[in-house]
């Protein structure tokens, strides 16, 4: 397995350090920062889509683990409803590896710019959801519908993989009913989840870059960590704004992508 530092310049050693903070710190507080981080993965000099994939994971796995640990010591999140549906995530992250191996996520990449802009329009339209934490289910129903929003979003991430944060908070959000600053904190358990499972496919075929992968990683840590500490002290509305900047993002990028592949197929 070779560095993937070998004809890199300085140049683009720094842009990958700044990329990796700055993803770091998006992903921490709504997820997405896979749209900063991996296109400066595919402008390294002879590395492969694949490879770029793998090595994004391997960076973002700092920062949600960095992440994680810090909203757990201040937010406290329930674990019984993270880990659970951490494995569920887990597993569907593999499914969707393998699956993304065979079939092209541009297949599902206007159904996604769909779901972007219901849930943008839901979110702007609705400025008092997600302030506070009301769940919507109790018992047994509560632990099934967080285990349905794991396996789905695991599997999209293992697939496609960008706003995976996003999308995981917001289901939390309006299906569940927590806060935004639950809804991320826990986010970050379940993304830790799915981006191990994405790299227990990955790491068997030598897809990685180890070098380029722990310096973006350690960018990615530092990103993660302040991140979270901002979103903690500034709360749910902090967070709420910086989602619906960062889904608007995501809804132009992906309907740019629709766009160009459907040019190119005309």
């Amino acid at each position: 397995m070779i560095s993937g530092l070998e004809n890199i310049t300085t140049a683009t050693i720094l842009l990958i350090i700044v990329a990796g903070f700055a993803a770091g710190w998006v992903d921490a507080v709504v997820g997405g920062g896979g749209l900063i981080q991996l296109p400066v993965m595919l402008m390294i000099p002879g590395i492969t889509p694949v490879q770029a994939l793998a090595t994004n994971k391997m960076g973002s796995i700092f920062g949600t683990a960095t992440s994680s640990i810090t909203y757990y010591r201040r937010v406290k999140p329930d674990l019984r409803t993270a880990l659970p549906m951490a494995g569920v995530a887990l597993v569907g992250s593999v499914c969707g590896a393998v699956v993304a191996a065979s079939l092209p996520g541009s297949v599902f990449k206007p159904i996604i710019v769909a779901a972007l802009v219901a849930v943008l329009l839901f979110t702007a339209l609705k400025p008092n959801i997600g302030e506070l934490t009301a769940l919507r289910h109790s018992g047994r129903k509560h632990y099934v519908v967080a285990g349905c929003i794991g396996a789905v979003i695991g599997f999209y991430d293992g697939l496609i993989g960008p706003g995976t944060g996003s999308f995981l908070i917001i289901a939390m959000v309006t299906l569940m009913g927590y806060a935004f600053l639950e809804a991320s904190a826990k986010a970050k358990i379940v993304n830790l989840a799915t981006n191990a499972g994405a790299l227990m496919f990955f790491l068997p075929h030598g897809s990685l870059l180890w070098g380029v992968g722990l310096i973006v990683g350690g960018a990615n840590m530092a990103g993660g960590y302040l991140g979270a500490r901002t979103a903690v002290k500034q709360g749910s509305k902090f967070i709420r704004i910086v989602f619906l900047v960062v889904v608007t993002v995501l809804i132009i990028k992906l309907g740019i992508d629709v766009w160009n592949e459907n040019v190119l197929l005309g």
